[in-house]
């Protein structure tokens, strides 16, 4: 089971996407368990994720919010957010994981 944390500023505008992922994963047959969370709570959240998003709010705070996490952490790619790709988030999460498998 993958598990996938997204992160923004409030945690209430990644709730579509993080809906639009779950499905993209049940059309798989993917165990995912995907949860977004605001940035008060990202420390505390990423220690039961393989990976974390953020959001576009809050990309210029990914130094500060990360530090001292050793998940892989990315960005969300503004387009797919603006379009709620969940496919293609969902796809991003899953690379971003085996490249850190990979490399261990």
């Amino acid at each position: 089971m993958y598990h996938i944390l997204l992160c923004c500023a409030s945690g209430m505008s990644s709730s579509l996407l993080v809906e639009k992922m779950k499905r993209a994963a049940l059309e798989r047959n993917m165990e995912v368990e995907i949860w977004a969370v605001n940035e008060a709570a990202i420390k505390e959240e990423a220690k039961n994720a393989d990976v974390i998003l953020l959001g576009p709010q809050v990309r210029y705070k990914k130094e500060e919010l990360t530090k001292g996490i050793e998940k892989p952490v990315d960005l969300i790619n503004m387009r797919d957010y603006g379009m709620m790709d969940g496919e293609h988030v969902l796809d991003h999460a899953l690379d971003l994981i085996h490249k850190n498998v990979d490399e261990q």
